[in-house]
Formats: C-alpha cells, structure tokens, sequence
C-alpha cells in the first residue's frame, strides 16, 4: 500500500476516516466513525497489484480470517465489528483501545515488575486459549499486538485476522513481513502455524518484557533467521541477575526449538503464570498494582 493511497477514500464500508493512527508494514490504522457514529479503529490494507487471481485469493483468506476473528468473544481479545473489500484495500473495523501497546515497556529503562509481567503473560495465555480452542491461530503475536490500559485493567491482544493476509503478501513477494524475532524457528522452516508457534512467540514477547531485548538480534537478516533455527536463547537469570528462576523456566520452555518441548497448550501456561503472578504479588506487594514502581 502506498502511503497515499487511504487518503484518497474517505469512507469505507460504510465507516468514515477521521484520522491515521498509525503505519505498519502492510497497512493502516485510522480512527473513524461507524454508521451509527460509533468510534472504530479501521485496518486498511493494499491487496498488492498483482493479476486478479492472486489477488482474490489474498482477498478470500483475509475476509476468511476476519470472519472467524468476529466469532471471538473474549475480554482480553480485540473485538473485530466488520470486514470488507473495497478496490484492491481490505478493511477491518475493530473496538478502538484506549491505552498503549507493550512496546514502551520492552525498554530497559520503564521494564515492568516481573509481577505485573507474569500477571499480562497469563491473560494472554486465557486469551490464546480460548481462541485456539475455537480453532484461531493468532499468528503474530508480539509486543506491537498488545495494548494495556491500566486505569481498565485491560490487557488486549489485537490484530487476529490479520496475519493471514501477510501470509499471501509473502507467498507472492518471496519475502518475510515484519520481524521473524517473533517466529517459531519451525515457522521459518515452512510449517504452518499452530496453536505451540503462539506459543513461542508469546515466549519472545514475555523475555522482552523481562530482560528488554529479544532473544535473537542481528542486523543481518541471515544472521537472524540462524540464531532463531539453532541457537538457545540467553538466559533470562544471566541477563536478569534478580529474576526469580520459576518465571525464567518457564520463558526458557516456551522459547524451546522443538514445538512439543513447550507447554502442551495455553490453558496449561496461563495457569503456570498464574501460580508465579501470585507468589510474585506476594513476595512484593507494592509491584502488584501496575508498573508505577518502574516505568
């Protein structure tokens, strides 16, 4: 999509621009205005220019996808209102957050209480669990994915629905969309997504947090997809001196190469995350509320 071409609609669906929000790699998301003056965010993505054919496809797996996100009804999952197709754009229309995304709190500098961190990681895990058990994969879960509003106490996981139609876009570039960091290393060999890649990457997601940095970096996209195919992830007590190990072992087998030496599924997790969230709270109290005492 180029940068310009939303700018030239100003209605969709129905739903009317009211402003960009903001810029991801294959798409938009701007505030706008449903029929009944509802706010929405809408996810404006280019179906590519490619022959018609190709581009029906790309259009058939999204509006498949988006379909099966608006069957999901949970409260830490983004509730998804509409989906169309209009001119070679796709369009999602979502709830509209309030609050930001956790890629503030990946800084080493504002990281969260561990507490707070165990305690997002389990409603994450309810949250997979419950979608994976209707049958939806998320396929992109990272930092950028979820957005916390603390005065709410919401935790929402975003943006189900849409990794399908990045699937398309790399089926016919030849190329890997947004960071493979987040990327089950059997993702990256060629298998197809389930409900264990969730897993990882909720894994890297949860180290970042912890220890402010992803267990595989390089400048070099070769390098990287390398580290993640064979390379252990950093130790999260050696990165993290004061962390406790319980919450680091589990991080550590979610990170694991191989899809059956992780969790057997996310219900089993989250409840794992909850046995550490409260023996966490407890052992400090004062973390428990929020990230006021470190961010």
């Amino acid at each position: 999509m180029s940068a310009d071409a939303p700018a030239r609609q100003t209605t969709l669906g129905g739903y009317r621009l009211a402003g960009l929000i903001g810029r991801g790699a294959i798409g938009e998301v701007h505030a706008a205005l449903a029929p009944d003056g509802q706010p929405v965010a809408l996810k404006l993505l280019s179906l590519g220019p490619d022959a018609d054919d190709e581009r029906g496809t790309a259009r058939q797996r999204f509006l498949a996808e988006a379909r099966a996100a608006q069957r999901l009804q949970h409260a830490d999952i983004v509730r998804v209102l509409a989906a169309g197709e209009h001119g070679g754009t796709a369009w999602m229309a979502m709830e509209l957050l309030a609050g930001c995304d956790l890629v503030r709190y990946t800084r080493p500098a504002r990281l969260l209480p561990e507490a707070v961190v165990a305690r997002i990681g389990e409603r994450l895990a309810r949250a997979l669990a419950y979608a994976h058990g209707e049958g939806v994969v998320h396929r992109d879960i990272k930092p950028a994915n979820v957005v916390v509003h603390w005065p709410g106490d919401r935790v929402t996981l975003t943006d189900f629905g849409l990794a399908r139609l990045a699937d398309a876009e790399r089926t016919r570039t030849g190329l890997v969309l947004g960071s493979p960091a987040y990327m089950a290393p059997e993702l990256l060999a060629g298998a197809a997504p389930h409900a264990r890649s969730d897993l990882y990457a909720l894994g890297v997601t949860l180290f970042q947090l912890l220890a402010g940095r992803l267990p595989h970096d390089s400048p070099s996209m070769g390098e990287l997809l390398r580290q993640v195919a064979t390379q252990p992830a950093p130790d999260l007590c050696l990165l993290q001196p004061g962390l406790p190990p319980a919450l680091a072992q589990v991080v550590a087998a979610l990170l694991a190469k191989r899809p059956e030496q992780r969790p057997p599924d996310a219900a089993a997790l989250a409840d794992s995350l909850r046995r550490l969230h409260l023996q966490l709270r407890g052992a400090a109290p004062a973390a428990a509320g929020g990230p006021k005492s470190r961010a």
